[in-house]
């Protein structure tokens, strides 16, 4: 067993997050750089999506995994920011360091960044504005904003209007009712926006209708095939008379099952897990609509779409079980089909188009922070500045909030704001701008009262973010603060890595 005390855990830790946060922050920003990872089975990824590079890099290092925890939350709560995440932590563990040089006790720093985080909180309310959810503009530019620097181009701008549609009908709902497919083939101008869900699968026999109108749809969470027993057996057969009375009962078993559906009127059937041959015969010869092996998240998107029920037991199955759907086909996309259902409730899927896979990926990668972020704006209704205004509106009110703490914690909450400046210097860095002159442009603009100056990456200017419609939710950025604090102190937290021998020498935790 091996251990690392004190100080040098400390300096362990924060060089492992710091590492990754240098390696993640060239991809933040309009003008971001890409990622290619390279899996072990020869497959390769390339974006520049944060949580994705990092889910991709299977992180051994425990610290490591704890910036990706970190990330990986920021997603799940409000689907954008996860970079920003990364780069703030690794920041404020940087500034962290320094102190502990300075003999400062992290149980202060931990303390002063806690002040840090409670004052942006409230300064981040007064620097916000509201937004007229039911402005198409407005929405789109929140979305224009998401999708800078995701290699989508000019095309983004149809992607935003794409993204403003689907949200006028889900709302604050739309990451539950919005489904992304990406295939390749034409280019990212031919997504599409389809009124219902399409799955990427096709009907299990040629004879089967191509299409159904007026659709009830049975949602299978079951087998529907011959039961195998529970417990190994034997059947002895020795007549060819056996063989067939044998192969009739499973056939009449079948026809029981498939009977029990057909009598509640589906005339679609969308089962997720196996369909016998036999079954398949039944169904095509009672002209019903069948797939198979259909995914549990499709299922239940299905179930909240239709308004059906995901049956277990196909012995209870009765027609207010049923889903509804005005049309249920198939259609060829690419060199692929796929099946539709059409006119169920507010659910939709985005079809992205890319001239290969990884082009229709990134998109759809970037058209998932932008669903985020319109779903955030969608429940608290807030925005505020994007381009590093909020981060340098921040970092100079904190500024003043330090002054007036008496202790050892204002350094902590100057270190803080200094953490914060890291935003803007990386768009600046990114863009290849001077970082040392874009910085002193920025303050000098907030010290003046204008809290909305942000980088114009394009001209090498400052711009008025509000007026130029580069804004970011409110919610975003307090999730990106939120969760880059509790990390940061997390790890501030850790005196002593004690590491087992056999895990070292299987994962190499301390290379």
């Amino acid at each position: 067993m091996n251990e690392l005390p004190g100080k040098q855990a400390y300096r362990h830790n924060i060089l492992a997050a710091r590492a990754l946060a240098e390696t993640i922050r060239t991809t933040l920003g309009p003008k971001g750089m890409d990622k290619m990872v390279v899996a072990a089975d020869g497959s390769t990824l390339v974006t520049n999506d944060g949580v994705t590079i990092l889910e991709a890099m299977n992180i051994p290092h425990p610290t490591g995994r704890m910036i990706v925890e970190a990330s990986r939350v920021q997603d799940d709560e409000v689907g954008d920011g996860t970079t920003t995440v990364v780069v703030l932590a690794g920041e404020l563990l940087k500034e962290a360091e320094l102190l502990l040089e300075k003999g400062i006790h992290p149980s202060i720093i931990i303390r002063g960044y806690r002040l840090a985080q409670t004052k942006s909180l409230d300064i981040l309310s007064e620097l916000s504005q509201p937004i007229n959810k039911h402005k198409q503009l407005a929405l789109e530019q929140l979305a224009l904003t998401a999708m800078g620097g995701k290699g989508v181009g000019e095309s983004k701008q149809k992607l935003a209007k794409l993204v403003v549609e689907a949200s006028v009908s889900a709302g604050s709902h739309i990451r539950d009712n919005l489904k992304l497919i990406a295939k390749a083939g034409g280019t990212i101008d031919d997504t599409q926006l389809v009124k219902g869900i399409v799955l990427e699968k096709h009907r299990l026999r040629e004879d089967m209708p191509s299409e159904v109108n007026d659709a009830k749809i049975a949602l299978v969470n079951a087998s529907i095939e011959v039961r195998q027993t529970e417990v190994d057996s034997k059947i002895s057969i020795s007549s060819p008379e056996q063989m067939q009375e044998f192969i009739n009962m499973e056939d009449s078993m079948l026809k029981e099952l498939v009977n029990k559906l057909l009598a509640t009127g589906a005339n679609v059937v969308l089962c997720q897990k196996g369909i016998d041959d036999m079954a398949q015969h039944y169904f095509e010869s009672s002209r019903v609509f069948a797939l198979r092996r259909v995914s549990l998240n499709d299922m239940k998107l299905l179930s909240r779409a239709t308004g059906g029920r995901i049956i277990t037991e196909l012995a209870s199955i009765k027609s207010r079980d049923l889903g509804k759907a005005d049309r249920v086909y198939e259609k060829k996309v690419g060199d692929e089909l796929l099946s539709f259902v059409s006119g169920a409730s507010k659910a939709m899927t985005m079809l992205v188009r890319g001239g290969t896979q990884h082009v229709a990926e990134e998109a759809s990668r970037a058209i998932e922070d932008a669903v985020g972020d319109i779903a955030s704006v969608m429940e608290d209704g807030r925005i505020v500045g994007g381009a590093g205004a909020v981060e340098m509106a921040l970092a100079h009110k904190l500024n003043k909030f330090a002054d007036s703490l008496p202790g050892r914690e204002q350094l902590a909450v100057k270190a803080f704001t200094k953490a914060l400046e890291i935003i803007p210097i990386t768009l600046a860095e990114n863009a290849g701008l001077d970082q040392i002159s874009v910085l002193t442009a920025l303050k000098s603009a907030h010290a003046k009262g204008d809290i909305y100056a942000g980088l114009d990456v394009e001209n090498g200017r400052l711009q008025h973010t509000m007026r130029s419609g580069v804004i970011e939710p409110l919610k975003v950025k307090i999730q990106a603060i939120n969760s880059a604090v509790e990390v940061a102190t997390m790890i501030l937290r850790i005196d002593d890595v004690i590491v087992n021998e056999e895990a070292e020498e299987e994962n190499h935790l301390l290379e």
